[in-house]
Parts: structure tokens; C-alpha cells; sequence
């Protein structure tokens, strides 16, 4: 059984978190406030990295 890198496994809870946090902003303050954006731009770099450490 292969272990999972601790570094994936951060960003997993990292992507989900900031997702968690970016709806709830969007539905509060709608989906084109700046905190959301900010949000959304948080999850998009959090995502390149989790790709980049996937494919490898």
C-alpha cells in the first residue's frame, strides 16, 4: 500500500476549505465581490499545484 504525500494530502484539505469558503462568500456577497474573486484565484493556484504534484 502506497502512503500518501504529505503535501497532497495538505492541499486536498487546503482546495476544499477554500471552496467551502468561496461559496459561502459568493452566495453572501455575490460572485463578483473581490474577496470571492480573491477566493476563486486562491483555488485556481491550489489546483495547478495539486495537478502538477498529481502528474509526477
Amino acid at each position: 500500500m502506497m502512503t500518501k504525500n504529505p503535501l497532497i494530502h495538505t492541499l486536498e484539505s487546503r482546495i476544499e476549505a477554500t471552496r467551502q469558503e468561496m461559496i459561502k462568500i459568493g452566495l453572501t456577497k455575490g460572485l463578483q465581490h473581490p474577496e470571492t474573486i480573491k477566493l476563486s484565484q486562491r483555488l485556481d493556484l491550489c489546483l495547478n499545484k495539486y495537478n502538477r504534484l498529481k502528474s509526477h
